[in-house]
């Protein structure tokens, strides 16, 4: 891919770190030649009329008055007086606007229904005036061709009914969408091995690690079985391999009520719930990206692996899957006898008893699909910063959506649309951002964070130079509550930015106010998981990230009741996480006039923009490494009591720790202490000193990866932060460490425990570089 011109070199950015120094000199050359006309007129005038020399004084004075007026009256509005400006500008109807073209119909990555929404997005951006450009890849993606799920009462021929189930989602009565229905994929699970299986029907929970431990401890063999596990715990894709090796044929996953049925509100349409048919479909690779362009990017004829090679990597299903509804799942049950699971492993009041099997009931499954390149888009907006035009805040959200889509993930589109707009009518109104801001549209992260990972392995050297930071929103709004998660740096920065936002469920209070009281145990994630496109940013490359979103889990997720109708009766009924305030606006799925609706501020894009202007645009970046060091030691304290006894210490990870926070500690002093040199009259800007140090904290985040990656998973550089090996959607603390301990645990041999010392000593180095970038000497 040809690299975009705001990526080029930085050469245009020499004359902009003047700008500001240079309009200082201009109007220190300028006075002179003011306070000059008297001084001439002084100079040649006769003796007897020459001005006394208080006179002259005075008039100095006073010249010197009216300029420093003037130049005070001209001065253009403070950065932080534009920042108030954003939250205060809106377009009543911007985002559901949005967000109904988005969902009018399915659109799947690589299909042209996608391809439209792609050049929907790309035109709402440009009308925005900014400049705007998309970028293809062309990537490897499967399609269902074929699949069949039957039960019968038991493997031999029996006289019991035998049942083939329709493996549909219906279609509800009055449902605005039902000409669009057929647009919606067969359910099926994206890279799900083709193939026929068949065997005795076995229940395994949530098809976790400690599940399949206890049924193998209650002597349930699971051996040649198809396992029935349900949705809820840990990524669909970890539950396919858990039960490969396991030993089982196939694997069946269903969305069980007890989840997903909408907690006793009711299912959809009436209440928020998973309709009994309703089926949740996703993708079970479990890597990031490409699966044949692993570690570099999918562009036009490039390097690929082959099928046999993707197979080997073991990030591919060994086995055949399928998703089935709920009422499937409870139809699958009813026939599997054996031992009454324990009573959490149990469904809802009224649901048939859950046993653990295997059989009577016998599953014969056949899943074929079609595995093809196609073709997807990522969209990108630029604004260019005005002083340091090759530093890059980054904003993303993907736009592919298993069905319509409108909370996954476009009400995230929507919001980035919409902050989109307030930018441009900042331009307008004279902003420039110090840094470039870019806004970026990923393809294909249903899949698995295929565009977003594509274009971070392209950009890699030019993001690890120049990123200051990403921000990441997927599905913006499912509901009420405000949830972030973040590299620690970036915690107060968060903090103080819901200071800045009012709360959308209750307008007496700040968002910070509503988000401290909601979340007592942890009030800000980390982003060790793979479940959405900060990944690539995070633990491939090293760049400081936050996540955002409101609401938590959403019952129809990735089904095709994540419409525009939930969104407006469950998920936001007045759009007030969504739109803006004091305004109402008229709409219906079926055309603009049904009836009108009160909408407040869109919080999700305010808290997203506001982020996004400070790290844009204050003089130095504002991140905290003080608060970094102390979640580390937390971290590492909770790792060491987990081996307590064991032959490990933890002394090295600590000693890079305490070098940590006595380097953050004196960068924060030193940041300080040019903010009071600046504020002195006296003393003269230095604009390279501020670079040299946001630089190095800019860098910092990137000294926690390391170039081996994690042992067994070296995609992942990020010695800090990454995904759980059994869980993908899991984030861990030091996964290196907690991976070697997992193993150590289960062989209790010599070499493994002298792994896990391995693992901190590695972790405790790049701890010690990370000190290192912050002091920004060498040793």
């Amino acid at each position: 891919m040809p690299i975009p011109s705001y990526f080029g070199p930085p050469s245009s950015s020499q004359n902009s770190f003047r700008r500001d120094t240079g309009r200082e000199e201009r109007e220190r050359e300028e006075m002179p030649r003011l306070i000059e006309i008297p001084l001439l007129t002084h100079s040649t005038a006769s003796a007897a009329t020459t001005i006394s020399r208080s006179a002259t004084v005075r008039v100095l004075l006073t010249a010197f008055t009216i300029l420093l007026v003037l130049h005070l009256t001209i001065s253009p509005p403070s950065k932080s007086t534009y920042h108030s400006l954003f939250l205060s500008l809106s377009d009543n109807a911007t985002a559901a606007c949005h967000l109904l073209a988005l969902t009018r119909r399915p659109h799947v990555a690589g299909t042209p229904a996608n391809a439209a929404v792609a050049a929907y997005v790309l035109a709402a951006l440009s009308f925005s005036s900014l400049p705007a450009h998309s970028v293809s890849y062309d990537v490897f993606l499967t399609y269902p061709l074929r699949r069949s799920l039957i039960l019968s009462p038991s493997p031999r021929p029996s006289p019991g009914p035998t049942l083939a189930f329709d493996l549909v989602q219906e279609i509800y009565p009055g449902d605005p969408y039902a000409d669009v229905a057929a647009e919606v994929l067969p359910t099926f699970h994206a890279y799900a091995r083709s193939g026929a299986a068949a065997g005795p029907a076995a229940y395994a929970n949530y098809g976790r690690l400690e599940d399949f431990a206890a049924l193998r401890a209650a002597g349930v063999n699971v051996t040649g079985a198809v396992v029935l596990a349900r949705y809820g715990k840990i990524y669909r894709g970890d539950i396919i391999k858990n039960a490969e090796d396991a030993g089982a044929a196939a694997a069946v996953v269903f969305t069980d009520a007890k989840d997903y049925g909408g907690g006793g509100q009711g299912r959809f349409p009436e209440g928020p719930g998973m309709p009994a048919s309703g089926v949740q479909v996703g993708s079970t690779y479990r890597g990031s990206g490409d699966p044949t362009t692993p570690g570099w990017a999918s562009a036009s004829g490039c390097e690929r692996w082959s099928a046999a090679e993707v197979a080997a990597s073991g990030l591919m299903p060994g086995i055949p899957s399928l998703p089935v509804s709920a009422q499937d799942g409870e139809a699958i049950l009813r026939t599997i006898g054996g031992q009454v699971a324990p009573d959490d492993w149990q469904g809802v009041e009224g649901a048939p008893l859950y046993r653990l099997g295997p059989g009577p009931g016998f599953l014969n499954l056949t899943y074929i699909g079609n595995e093809t390149l196609a073709t997807i888009q990522n969209v990108f907006a630029v604004i260019e910063g005005e002083e340091e035009p090759d530093r890059y805040v980054l904003l993303g959200n993907h736009r592919d959506a298993w069905t319509f889509g409108a909370v996954d993930p476009n009400s995230g589109t929507a919001s980035l649309l919409e902050v989109a707009q307030r930018f441009g009518k900042l331009q307008k109104r004279g902003w420039k951002p110090r840094r470039t801001i870019i806004l970026c549209n990923w393809d294909a992260e249903e899949y698995g964070l295929i565009g977003s990972t594509e274009w971070v392995e392209e950009n890699r050297e030019m993001l690890t130079s120049r990123a200051v930071a990403y921000l990441n929103v997927d599905s913006a709004v499912a509901g009420p509550g405000f949830h972030a998660s973040a590299t620690p740096q970036l915690d107060e920065l968060l903090k103080q930015a819901s200071e800045k936002v009012q709360d959308p469920d209750n307008s007496s209070q700040t968002l910070y106010e509503s988000w401290v009281a909601s979340n007592y145990s942890s009030l800000i994630g980390r982003l060790g998981g793979g479940g959405t496109d900060f990944t690539a940013f995070v633990q491939h490359v090293g760049v400081p990230s936050v996540d955002m979103f409101f609401g938590g889990g959403y019952p129809v997720y990735h089904s095709m009741y994540d419409d525009f109708v939930w969104m407006e009766k469950f998920g936001d009924p007045m759009f007030h996480r969504h739109v803006a305030e004091d305004h109402h606006f008229t709409y219906s799925i079926s055309s603009t006039t049904s009836y009108l609706r009160e909408w407040q501020n869109q919080r999700s894009a305010s808290m997203w923009g506001l982020v996004a202007l400070r790290l844009a645009d204050e003089e130095f970046l504002p991140f905290n490494y003080i608060s970094y060091a102390s979640e580390l030691q937390r971290s590492a304290k909770i790792l060491e009591d987990d081996v307590l006894g064991m032959p490990v210490t933890f002394a090295p990870l600590y000693k890079s720790i305490k070098a940590l926070k006595k380097a953050a500690t004196k960068i924060d002093n030193q940041r300080k202490a040019l903010e009071r040199n600046f504020l002195s009259l006296n003393w003269r800007k230095d604009p390279l000193k501020v670079r040299e140090l946001n630089d190095r904290l800019m860098m910092a985040e990137r000294a926690f990866t390391d170039r081996d990656g994690l042992f067994g998973r070296e995609w992942y550089k990020h010695l800090i932060y990454g995904p759980s090996m059994h869980d993908d959607y899991g984030s861990k603390s030091y996964p290196g460490i907690d991976d070697a301990i997992e193993k150590a645990k289960s062989l209790d041999t010599s070499e493994s425990w002298s792994f896990v010392q391995h693992e901190v000593w590695r972790a405790a180095r790049v701890v010690t570089q990370a000190a290192l970038v912050l002091n920004g000497k060498f040793t």
